[in-house]
């Protein structure tokens, strides 16, 4: 460190964190006539039986791979640590670390600089190889002024990647750092565009041909021959392939039953940090870009399966009015699940569809003025996601240039989400969701600020720091996606969330851009994460308190629910 209309496939939400917001739209969903004949099926059948089971495991394959394609440009698209070569010194024999590179070389940041040499005091310049014990390459005839070296360096280690492939080095290095922004551009076009072709196609439709088409992209880009090719398949894959996460995400939870679907939501998304964490370990066994992708896309090429082997979506389908398709997969999880199944319950469920479908288009939403009614909530709202989405990614991207082993931090950084992900079941309903949400979003700025005290060589405390604020920022997301889908009422709270949403993915294509700050100073991405965590997460106690209290269904409810009972009260 993540889209989908709300019961439908097309809200557009950040995919990697979106699992409570599409939990709480399914469940909100189960006020209707049609859900609450539905849920009592689920119940009858099973809620998370056999059936459900089988699917669900399915169903965690294109989580995993929708982590592998959204941020592997951490491996692909990354500089690789290397110096100049110094043609005093260097010969074709000599490696990254040499005795004499204390007078060669500038250390800065822990680190030798990857683009600067000292200037020689000759009178004349010296041209190739010399013997390392030669004559020049002696302290005396090294000034304290550093030049630039061009193209011709010494790397420390045999990875591979399109920077050392395409020559993208030093002052060109933005265009590594691009990637990631083009990345995400493909994200924000590509999910509600997945999301329509969802509500038109079916989700399960979507899942299989959106998953072997974007492992088509991911396969032809490791074909690159330059640097636009390579950029155009990143920004093709992602839009074709950013739907994984919440089409798979909700044909997750719609067939688990009501109680099951916040733990069904919570641990299908834990899949996506498991999957970061894996990335991380291939990584680090593959070390060409070229295998890597490989690696990582073709065998997502079988996901074209789950148009045989995966059930339909039976919200769909009965939205579609595809009446006995509905009740066939409905009769399939009885009989997998060993459950009886009353006809006269299916039919309930099919009248009563009839008559929702019938009336879907007689309501109408007030959005212009809700939007007027909760102009400052909605500014904080959009403020609030912009900040989670620029430091839940910033830091994923920022871990690799931690200290110490690169892949291993990554690693790191998938595995402490999945506390992250855990804690606010246990935190938002003791300690409210403002006050949760308030809390980890300061222990993130804490964390941030700190880190900017930590001397760079002190690689634990760093890392120690980084992963205590991702676990924070991991958790505040998570009560994020509750929190926002409560403050708004019914007839407008799937648009009004998705607006919030929209405008936070410009922080996820701004995060990219984060560790170019570090060449000007090395905690700039640090502080800055710290500011918007600090500023944000004050203003989050803006927010009136939704725990224990009724979902407002009208704008008069949702503007007074800091004045609303809490529902032990009422009862």
């Amino acid at each position: 460190m993540t889209s989908q209309k709300e019961g439908n496939g097309s809200k557009p939400t950040d995919h990697k964190t979106n699992g409570h917001a599409d939990a709480e739209a399914a469940t909100e969903k189960a006020g209707g006539d049609e859900d609450n004949s539905l849920d009592a099926i689920l119940v009858r059948i099973g809620q998370f039986g056999r059936y459900q089971i089988i699917n669900y495991v399915l169903l965690c394959v294109p989580m995993l791979f929708n982590a592998f394609f959204s941020i592997s440009y951490v491996f692909t698209a990354s500089t690789v640590v290397h110096r100049c070569t110094v043609p005093q010194c260097d010969s074709p024999s000599s490696v990254y670390e040499e005795d004499w590179l204390g007078f060669t070389i500038p250390y800065k940041n822990s680190a030798w600089d990857a683009c600067h040499r000292y200037a020689v005091n000759l009178s004349g310049a010296i041209t190739g190889y010399t013997d390392p014990s030669g004559q020049y390459c002696l302290q005396e005839y090294f000034t304290n002024t550093s030049e630039t070296c061009g193209r011709d360096f010494k790397f420390r280690d045999e990875e591979k990647t399109i920077s050392t492939e395409f020559g993208i080095y030093c002052e060109d290095e933005w265009m590594l750092s691009m990637v990631g922004t083009i990345n995400n551009v493909g994200q924000f076009v590509g999910i509600p565009l997945g999301g329509y072709f969802a509500d038109r196609y079916g989700r399960r439709t979507m899942l299989a041909v959106a998953g072997s088409l974007s492992a088509l992209m991911g396969v032809i880009r490791s074909l690159s021959s330059n640097y636009s090719m390579f950029l155009v398949f990143e920004f093709l894959d992602m839009a074709v392939g950013s739907t994984l996460f919440p089409t798979a995400f909700l044909l997750a939870i719609e067939l688990v039953g009501p109680k099951r679907r916040v733990a069904a939501a919570t641990i299908i998304t834990i899949f996506y940090a498991l999957g970061e964490a894996f990335l991380g370990f291939l990584a680090s066994q593959v070390p060409h870009w070229r295998w890597l992708l490989r690696v990582l896309y073709a065998p997502a090429v079988l996901q074209i399966l789950f148009l045989w082997i995966l059930p339909e979506s039976v919200r769909w389908l009965l939205s579609q009015g595809a009446e006995e398709k509905a009740s066939n997969v409905l009769r399939q999880a009885a009989r997998i699940n060993k459950r009886p199944l009353p006809e006269e319950q299916v039919e309930d469920l099919l009248s009563s569809n009839r008559q929702k479908l019938s009336q879907a288009n007689e309501s109408q939403y007030p959005i212009m003025r809700a939007v007027v009614f909760f102009s400052l909530r909605i500014a904080n709202c959009c403020l609030c996601w912009f900040t989670h989405t620029l430091i839940t990614l910033g830091l994923s991207l920022n871990s690799v240039n931690l200290g110490g082993n690169k892949y291993t931090n990554f690693m790191l950084n998938g595995f402490i989400q999945i506390p992250g992900l855990l804690l606010p079941l246990i935190i938002m309903d003791r300690v409210g969701r403002r006050y949760s949400l308030c809390a980890s979003m300061l222990l993130c700025a804490i964390c941030m600020g700190a880190s900017a005290a930590v001397p760079a060589d002190n690689r634990a405390g760093s890392l120690t720091l980084f992963l205590i604020g991702k676990l924070a920022i991991t958790c505040s997301f998570q009560i994020l996606y509750f929190f926002t889908s409560e403050i708004f009422p019914t007839n407008v709270r799937n648009t009004l969330l998705s607006l919030c949403s929209m405008v936070g993915r410009i922080g996820s294509m701004l995060a990219p851009q984060t560790p170019l700050l570090a060449k000007y100073y090395i905690y700039a991405p640090q502080i800055l994460f710290a500011t918007f965590a600090l500023i944000s997460g004050f203003l989050t106690l803006a927010f009136p308190e939704t725990s224990d209290k009724v979902l407002p269904t009208t704008i008069e409810e949702a503007r007074d629910l800091n004045q609303a009972k809490r529902r032990r009260e009422e009862s």
